[in-house]
């Protein structure tokens, strides 16, 4: 079931919401959880009954590995380490074998040329977010000790259906205490409207913006066979606002679904495109799975404490891993490779003490990212390439011929210029669309983003007009949306 379809808004969030605060009403509390775990398993399987029966194999053997290894926290011997050690084992594995199995054997049959066929394996949704949740809860066991929750309690964290899916990555730290708050079960009309609220700005980030740019992403980078400057520049900047607004519109949804439940999800984008540097970028953007690899890899591996040497070894190895998280491709490796790269020199740049103008700045890191998340969206080598190459003019850099008889566009016809159709290689549709991506550069950086909206709101007319609008032109635009980007993640 997608989050962005008539079924899920208008019947099952509404149902659950009603069914859940209901039984809480009248039954003991452990009865509303139990309802919330199996309505989230429901959901899961309105994608594909295989989904669940994954997520509920992997909740499982989990939850008895961190009793497991609760118990033997104290234990004087090698038990707590070994539990450890397959427990972290058998979560890479699980994921590995999903989503990493056909890229290594394609690999290799590139490399080798031999002809390997591919498993005829489906990735299960969500198992790159609740992989990574339990892993943490895991590792906090075996650092502290403790964390030893009721079977219920632990379900109901990893299968929660507003972020099950596609995050945030939430700690157990975080949602498990909130569930076993009286007060979490009440009906609360304040966080209902407030995360009705959240939910429309997400719903018309995903139907109305993203999906728009969409069109223009997609007719160059998978339709386009050849790229001039313009449509180049346009394909590459229409993804690199299609995907901030895709994700950032999906977590709104998921922390105003959330909220509706009384739970107070962590922020996961903060301005992105705001960002002056590649530190800044990654403390903005997509910032649960950023505190994660933080803290249960890059300072485990000891981060920048063990010389330049390490540290840069301990970036580059953070980075790599975030490429490949994304996606099981050399295109994403090579997209962390790039990251890492930066935020290395980005440490040495630092110790020079030179300061830049901001302005300057963020021109020079947003223009890095735009071209760097080429390879972020590209299928594969051919279309980065196809790309890049228009980027930089070598398929020609083309102006429309109503601009033949200015005297200034005609001086400039000395570096390449030439008057001709722009826009020729990309499927037609209007102007706005073709330019939208320009037009939201201004707005994402000079207008508050969705968590001050929602930090700042308050009930009143003009909220509950701006909700209604929102909600309406979500819902007629819902029939041309697709699913969101990092589901495929």
């Amino acid at each position: 079931m997608l989050v962005n379809s008539y079924s899920f808004i208008l019947v099952f969030l509404p149902l659950v919401a009603a069914a859940y605060f209901f039984i809480n009403k009248y039954f003991p509390q452990k009865w509303s959880r139990l309802f919330l775990i199996i309505a989230s398993l429901i959901f899961m399987s309105l994608w594909n009954p295989y989904f669940a029966v994954v997520l509920i194999g992997s909740v499982l053997f989990n939850f008895i590995a961190g009793s497991a290894l609760s118990a033997a926290f104290n234990d004087p011997g090698r038990r707590k380490r070994i539990i450890f050690i397959v427990a972290i084992a058998f979560n890479i594995l699980l994921l590995g074998f999903f989503k990493y199995t056909n890229f290594f054997l394609g690999s290799i049959s590139s490399v080798f040329s031999v002809e390997i066929s591919p498993l005829n394996l489906i990735l299960p949704i969500g198992i790159s977010f609740y992989t990574f949740m339990q892993i943490a809860w895991l590792t906090d066991i075996y650092r502290h000790g403790g964390y030893r929750y009721d079977f219920i309690s632990y379900c109901l964290y990893v299968t929660f259906f507003p972020y099950v899916i596609s995050g945030p990555i939430a700690y157990h730290k975080e949602i498990i205490p909130q569930f076993a708050q009286e007060k979490t079960g009440r009906f609360n009309a304040d966080n209902v409207c407030r995360g009705i609220f959240i939910f429309a700005i997400g719903l018309f980030k995903k139907t109305v913006i993203a999906d728009t740019l969409a069109i223009v992403a997609n007719s160059g980078y998978d339709v386009a066979s050849t790229l001039t400057f313009m449509e180049a520049w346009l394909t590459s900047l229409s993804f690199t606002m299609q995907i901030y607004f895709d994700f950032s519109g999906y977590t709104d949804m998921a922390i105003g679904a959330a909220l509706i439940f009384n739970i107070v999800l962590p922020i996961n984008f903060n301005s992105p495109y705001k960002a002056l540097n590649i530190a800044d970028f990654w403390k903005r953007w997509h910032l649960t799975l950023t505190r994660f690899l933080r803290d249960y890899l890059y300072i485990p591996l000891g981060g920048n404490r063990k010389g330049e040497l390490r540290t840069g070894i301990n970036i580059m190895l953070t980075f790599l891993i975030v490429g490949l998280w994304h996606g099981a491709a050399w295109s994403f490796v090579f997209w962390g490779f790039l990251n890492g790269a930066l935020s290395i020199i980005y440490r040495y740049w630092r110790r020079l003490g030179i300061t830049m103008n901001k302005a300057l700045a963020w021109f020079l890191f947003f223009n890095w990212f735009n071209v760097s998340a080429v390879f972020f969206r590209a299928h594969n080598w051919e279309d980065a390439f196809k790309v890049l190459k228009g980027m930089v003019g070598l398929n020609g850099i083309y102006i429309s011929p109503s601009l033949a008889d200015s005297a200034f566009w005609q001086k400039l016809t000395v570096i390449g210029i030439q008057f001709g159709s722009w826009r020729e290689n990309l499927l037609p549709t209007d102007n706005i669309v073709y330019f939208l991506c320009v037009l939201l550069i201004p707005f994402v950086l000079f207008t508050k983003n969705s968590n001050e909206l929602l930090d700042k709101y308050s009930p009143g007319w003009k909220n509950a007009l701006a909700v209604a609008l929102m909600m309406a032109i979500g819902l007629l635009l819902l029939n041309r949306s697709g699913v969101f980007l990092y589901f495929n993640f």
